[in-house]
């Protein structure tokens, strides 16, 4: 289906951050939350028509149908009006009476189709634009409904990729389904029935040929969109390979292996020739048989209409009615099998795409769930049994209480069950058996989402958004006020590096904060926490990527961020967590001992051998 391409949006309307973006004049239509989506892509197809463009669709075919029939009837007409001038000539009269009729019928299934393509075309733009942006939205709306161990496993690029390939094939589905295989059936029809008023053999021939042709073209289709996947994937792989050589040219130049990199580069590159070969001898092949399918059909037709044009039994008219029929026919039969390579390259393209977004999703809210009530803040880690997928164990009836409003730094090797520990509070593992509590609910029996809302955390590696500063400070909460920002920016000494570039709190920060430092993103992780204000706050290495003026500058943030709320400090930097009511030492998923600073000191346990190393310099990593 055709469609007008929007201009470029503004620059200045980009910067000003998704979260502040003016929405559309005319809403895509509602999506909340993760909402279950087919899996296959006809049940997805139906599901965007019947759900949201039942009229729209049932327009857009009609228009379709009725154009495709008028213009059917030109051959017709055109016979009509050649057998017309035939009696005028042969009775020499040079009277337009007979043939005048004809002539404005012809004008008009002339011209009419083009204007009920228009009025199609006309409902096709408040359809197919929407159509991609809604499929989009749905899978998008799913795709975040999935738990981090998803997204562990599958890159960001390539779910965001198959995401927008998903929306642009839908649209294509829908545009072969309603415009070219209704077109064609219509024609067929019309077709079949002005062949069958001359003789019911030429209508026996022309669904005969159809039926056998589009069985042909549709098995071809496929082997060719095999040897076209093919040739993607081998395009793919030597890409990848180049792109690694090139992003290690220093390397290679380092050790003198660029011959190698040329020899091991022109494998792959064999190979993607042999598959484009194999594609385009597959499609001349494909092709010729197309154009001898065409031959077949109307050299059968112009035989027989010929031989019954000399036999008396038809007029002049009728065999050039057959004629410009039966090639009207087997040119959009041709334009329809060349639309079945686009139609199964879709069809898969479409399939991959659900069936990597609409995995179930592993974690899920319980029927008639309530979101999460926190009123003190006080969590319980009770009898946790937990392991990976891969069956690696983490915990085996592991017991944490912390109390309301208690600060509690978590440290040990890494791969002791510090972060695992926070991720089963957040609920984004489950674990085998066991509970966490939190002001004494179950996380997995209430809201995930309410969950989520009641911790504030700032990680070791924070995310930020290809945003403004200002955007990603106010995530946690959009509404926030330019002072509460700016507030929030000082408190977390991230205000002097904000208003120190040139387009300050409006400051496009890259993906992934690459325009940032280190330092400067767990600054504005701090800021978005501060602003957030939960009661529960999660510092996993909030200041590691902080030179040591900064961090002590950013601690007394902290410890006023601190204040009245349940703390849990994962660190490696011991330094940081001194001031802590409780430190708790773990290893191999197991509480080795808990206490003060000062008592574990005293202890002269696995603590205060890492403290003696970190303070003599040996920093355990």
């Amino acid at each position: 289906m055709p469609e007008t391409r929007h201009g470029r949006r503004h620059a200045h309307r980009f910067a000003a951050g998704l979260l502040t973006r003016e929405p559309p004049e005319e809403p895509l239509g509602e999506v909340s939350g993760p909402e279950r989506v087919p899996g296959s892509p006809f049940a997805f197809l139906l599901f965007l028509v019947t759900r949201h463009y039942r009229m729209h669709v049932a327009g857009f075919v009609v228009a379709v149908a009725l154009a495709t029939a008028i213009q059917a009837m030109n051959p017709y007409v055109l016979g009509r009006m050649i057998n017309a001038l035939t009696e005028a000539v042969r009775a020499g009269s040079g009277d337009w009476g007979g043939v005048a009729p004809y002539v404005l019928l012809f004008a008009f299934v002339w011209y009419a189709p083009a204007v009920v393509f228009r009025s199609a075309e006309a409902i096709d733009i408040y359809m197919s634009p929407r159509m991609r942006a809604l499929a989009q939205k749905y899978l998008f709306a799913y795709l975040l409904g999935h738990s981090p161990r998803y997204f562990q496993e599958n890159f960001a690029g390539k779910l965001g990729q198959k995401v927008k390939q998903a929306g642009q094939a839908t649209v294509s589905l829908l545009n072969i389904v309603a415009f070219e295989c209704v077109r064609i059936v219509v024609l067929l029809g019309v077709g079949g029935v002005l062949l069958a008023m001359q003789s019911a053999t030429y209508a026996v021939l022309l669904f005969g040929w159809a039926a056998i042709y589009l069985v042909m073209v549709m098995f071809l289709a496929r082997r060719c969109v095999e040897l076209s996947k093919t040739f993607s994937d081998e395009v793919s792989t030597s890409t990848g390979k180049l792109i690694d050589a090139i992003s290690n040219a220093d390397l290679v130049r380092a050790f003198a292996r660029a011959a190698h990199e040329r020899q091991f580069l022109s494998r792959f590159l064999a190979d993607e020739m042999n598959a484009s070969q194999s594609l385009r001898w597959f499609l001349i092949v494909m092709r010729l048989f197309m154009s001898t399918a065409m031959l077949v059909l109307l050299a059968g037709l112009i035989v027989m209409s010929v031989n019954d044009a000399l036999a008396g039994t038809i007029t002049i008219g009728a065999f050039t009615m057959i004629f410009f029929l039966g090639s009207m026919i087997a040119t959009s039969v041709q334009e329809l099998s060349y639309r079945m390579l686009d139609f199964f390259e879709q069809l898969g393209t479409l399939s991959e795409a659900l069936e990597l977004v609409t995995q179930p999703h592993e974690i899920v809210d319980r029927p008639g769930a309530k979101p999460l009530a926190v009123s003190r803040g006080e969590i319980l880690f009770d009898n946790i049994t937990f392991a990976h997928a891969d069956g690696h164990p983490v915990f085996e009836g592991l017991t944490l209480k912390i109390n309301a409003g208690e600060r509690v730094g978590l440290v040990g090797k890494s791969g002791a069950g510090k972060s695992t520990l926070v991720k089963l509070m957040r609920r984004q593992f489950e674990p085998q058996s066991g509970r966490v509590l939190i002001d004494g609910q179950d996380v997995s029996s209430v809201t995930w989402d309410s969950v989520n809302e009641a911790i504030a955390e700032v990680q070791q590696m924070p995310g930020v958004f290809h945003r403004p500063v200002r955007d990603n400070i106010r995530y946690s909460r959009p509404d926030a006020e330019e002072q509460l920002v700016v507030a929030a920016a000082k408190d977390a000494h991230a205000h002097d590096f904000i208003t120190g570039r040139e387009a300050g709190y409006d400051t496009i920060v890259g993906e992934q904060g690459i325009k940032l430092s280190g330092g400067e993103r767990q600054r504005v992780a701090i800021a978005r926490a501060l602003i957030k204000d939960a009661k529960i706050l999660v510092l996993d290495e909030a200041t590691s990527s902080l030179d040591s003026e900064s961090e002590h500058l950013i601690q007394e943030a902290l410890f006023e961020l601190m204040k009245g709320r349940t703390v849990i400090a994962i660190a490696h930097r011991l330094s940081t967590i001194v001031g802590m009511d409780r430190i708790v030492y773990l290893e191999a998923g197991r509480i080795v001992e808990a206490g003060s600073h000062a008592e574990l000191l005293a202890r002269n346990g696995p603590y205060a051998q890492l403290w003696n190393r970190q303070v003599g310099g040996f920093i355990e990593g």
